[in-house]
Parts: C-alpha cells; structure tokens; sequence
C-alpha cells in the first residue's frame, strides 16, 4: 500500500510531480504568516516522516508545532489557535479537512499544488517554513532526512530554480555559507529578517559556520555585538508574535460584532 505522502501527491496534483517533476499547475501561494508557515510546514513534514500518523488530527497537529526538534523559534500555540489557523490556510486552499477512520476529523496539506512543486523540493520548502533563514549547507542537511539531495551543487540547483519561481530569497551574498529563506513572509516581515541577517554579519558572524536561524558563532572580539544581535531577533520574533494575536483578537471580535449585529 502506498504511503499517505503518496497519496496526498497523486490526489492533489498532476501525475507528473510524482515523478519529481514540477506540476504543470500555477501556482496558488500568498504570503502568510509565521503561525500559518508553522502549520503548513509541519503538515509536510509529517506527510514525509510519519506517513502512517498523516494526515494528522488536531491534537497531533498541536503537537507537531510546538515540538522542540526541527523548529525555530520553538512555539507554544492551543489547540484552539491551531484550529483557527487551519481555518485561515483552508480559507486559501493551503489545506483541506478530512475524515480519518473512527470519523476524526483530520488535516491534509494541498502544497504540491499551493506551491507548485515537486517532491524534493516540497522537502526543500517544508524546512524553510520550519525555520526560517539558514545556510544552504544547513538546508542540505535538513531536506535530505525527507527527500534525497546527492550534494551542495544538487541543493543549489535546485534552490536557483525555486528562485526562479519567487519561492525563496538569498539574504545573503553566493558562495559558501550563503543564507537563504522562503519568500512567504509578508513584505515587512522580510524587511525585518534582511535586517536581521545583515546586522549578523556586520557584527562579525562568520557565513562560512553553521548556524540556527542565523544564530552563528562569531569571533571573541564581536561576542557583545553576537548576543545584542540575538537579543534584538528575540524581541522581533516576540513583535511577530503580538502582531498575529492583535490581528486575531480583530477577527473575532469583528465576527462577535457581526454577530450581535453591532455596526
């Protein structure tokens, strides 16, 4: 029998991405935000790495989002919030609810076709959304534990050609120890993380290292630098944070308003 990430390509998009092709299908994909990303990423992951527990109840998919392995920052989201979120990428045909044995209800990622892409690189964008910026050596790694990637030169191929379809960005000059993320952000988001990236490497983080969301290790003589740095992307993340839970807030109490028919 076919494995559930098998299934989830043949139901969701052309026969040929089955193959390791790109879908011929355009495109769906918008910017979303890092709750968003964090739940459609641990969809594929899972759809890759867990095939038989995908696709995945609510409890699971709570779970999977806040565990401490494979994600950058680390979240802490409620079920109820989880819940709401799949809502939002169901809104915009990212995800589709269906009934799992026992009638659970059950969530199932519709990537291939949102994003238009084919299985390793699903692999490719399934890390970015996981965490973020990273090298593409750190990229390499990661992907390959869903999807085969032979070499460096086979993950830049075939990060050049997500570049050619706008899927990812460099924040970051070519050549060893380049850095890299998707181009999902919302615009003044990735404002922020090329920011963030580039004061890293004014402040003497070494490109060449590896790092965690660009948290490398830098020379002695720029450690004070390093960790005001680091300080400083805490707080933006934190900043990310406030901004969705105010935009949720919005949402339902324009809802509660509609509902008690308050103008």
């Amino acid at each position: 029998m076919e494995d559930s990430d098998e299934i989830d390509i043949q139901e969701n998009q052309p026969a040929s991405a089955s193959a390791g092709q790109a879908p011929k299908a355009a495109p769906e994909w918008k910017p979303i935000t890092a709750k968003q990303r964090r739940v459609l990423g641990t969809l594929m992951e899972k759809s890759k790495t867990t095939p038989d527990a995908y696709p995945m109840t609510f409890a699971g998919l709570c779970t999977g989002c806040n565990q401490k392995s494979n994600r950058a920052p680390i979240s802490n989201y409620s079920s109820e919030q989880v819940e709401t979120i799949v809502d939002e990428l169901r809104a915009i045909g990212a995800v589709t609810i269906v009934q799992g044995l026992g009638r659970n209800t059950k969530v199932r990622h519709y990537a291939y076709n949102w994003l238009a892409i084919s299985k390793v690189e699903a692999a490719v964008m399934t890390e970015l959304l996981l965490r973020g910026e990273q090298t593409l050596g750190e990229l390499r790694t990661r992907a390959a534990r869903m999807e085969p990637i032979n070499d460096l030169q086979h993950m830049t191929d075939l990060f050049n050609e997500l570049k050619r379809r706008n899927l990812v960005v460099e924040l970051s000059p070519p050549g060893r120890g380049q850095i890299v993320s998707h181009n999902l952000y919302p615009e003044w988001e990735l404002e922020q993380v090329r920011k963030s990236v580039a004061a890293g490497i004014s402040a003497g983080g070494d490109a060449d290292e590896p790092s965690s969301s660009v948290s490398r290790s830098a020379p002695s003589s720029a450690a004070v630098n390093v960790e005001a740095n680091n300080r400083i992307k805490e707080l933006e993340s934190e900043i990310v944070e406030l901004k969705e839970s105010i935009s949720d807030l919005q949402t339902r109490l324009s809802r509660l308003e509609k509902d008690l028919g308050v103008n």
